[in-house]
């Protein structure tokens, strides 16, 4: 499996939060041709380890939990209903195709409102809320539908992967199956590259779980880990399509590179690092800023014991939490080619200490 076949496969691999098993099964066997060093924790944080154990730490997160659904009541019709994991924009729902991921195997769905032609003036003029939407399998009854499908089964769009002109990929769970493919690229080069440039660090690659529903297993991997540096990879908005204020969201543009982020949130002296060395080694870059706490694994990684020595690496993202989400497959690239520069660039000499 070649690595861009590894992120299609992860695309179309269903990872809604508290349900990754999936993908998780996928990384372990796409790594265990270059590491022995995989593991599961009890909470389902997936982990590649290569490098010297008595070295600095490294751990590099990228979450790899979607947003999905969950299926909630089946009424007496056997249409379903369910709530949802993690952030939505209900409006995002109307029309989609679905799947029901059950314990038999995948069951294809819909999900949609009463048609407009049936709307009233009023409820035209509303916006579209969760409960007034339902999955169609095309059951006949509750009973049948039942047969199918339980209270608690996970739900996601459907799991497309479309290329489109040039390196631009789009499909659910770029968010951030991106992110998480960048530190397991870094981990099986590194890995590769051990003969001609051991490692002076442990590097520590985590698949995250659970950050969509509150940063959860960042938290629990960085406690077992102990990690001195610490790098999340997460998508950031790209601003380079109508509607977007570049003022307030910076100008990020896919293709343009990684996206450095600078703020309270990241240590300063990682992310001179990370810009030093896309300066030295020619890796076009992109600079953000971020005023508070980051709502991705940088913000629980950074607080993490005695604290942890933090930097924030993104990858930019059109029409986040949508159907189709849209990349650069050379910005991916990109930033596993900077975080792998990174690892095999820190030593024990190296300080984080701010001043």
């Amino acid at each position: 499996m070649t690595p861009l076949e590894f992120l299609e496969n992860a695309i179309r691999t269903p990872s809604p939060s508290g349900y990754e098993e999936p993908i998780q099964k996928l990384i372990s066997e796409y790594l265990r041709e270059h590491t022995d060093e995989v593991s599961i924790d009890i909470h389902g944080n997936l982990t590649a380890c290569v490098g010297p154990s008595n070295a600095p730490r490294l751990m590099l997160a990228g979450h790899c939990d979607q947003i999905g659904m969950l299926i909630s009541h089946i009424d007496e019709e056997g249409f379903l209903y369910a709530q949802t994991i993690g952030g939505w924009d209900p409006q995002q729902l109307i029309g989609q195709a679905m799947v029901i991921w059950t314990a038999a195997g995948p069951v294809s769905a819909v999900i949609s409102r009463k048609p407009i032609h049936l709307l009233s003036s009023k409820e035209r003029e509303e916006v579209v809320r969760l409960e007034d939407m339902w999955l169609d399998i095309g059951a006949t009854s509750g009973e049948q539908a039942s047969k199918l499908v339980r209270v608690g089964d996970p739900v996601t769009l459907d799991l497309q992967y479309r290329p489109l002109l040039g390196d631009i990929v789009s499909g659910p769970g770029m968010d951030n199956k991106t992110g998480m493919w960048t530190v397991m690229e870094t981990v099986r080069r590194c890995a590769e590259g051990l003969a001609d440039r051991p490692l002076q660090c442990q590097l520590h690659s985590v698949a995250t779980v659970q950050e969509e529903i509150g940063l959860r297993g960042a938290k629990t991997a960085a406690a077992r880990i102990q990690p001195d540096v610490a790098i999340a990879v997460d998508v950031t908005h790209a601003s380079d399509c109508p509607t977007i204020n570049k003022q307030q969201q910076g100008n990020i543009r896919l293709g343009g590179g990684p996206v450095i982020v600078r703020g309270p949130n990241v240590n300063v002296k990682v992310a001179a690092r990370l810009i030093e060395l896309a300066e030295k080694n020619e890796i076009p870059y992109q600079l953000a800023a971020l005023g508070r706490a980051a709502p991705n694994d940088s913000n629980v990684l950074q607080i993490s014991g005695a604290g942890v020595a933090t930097g924030l690496v993104a990858v930019p993202n059109r029409y986040m939490h949508s159907a189709v989400e849209t990349i650069s497959t050379a910005d991916i690239e990109a930033v596993a080619k900077l975080l792998t520069l990174f690892a095999q660039n820190l030593t024990p000499e190296c300080s984080f200490i701010p001043g």
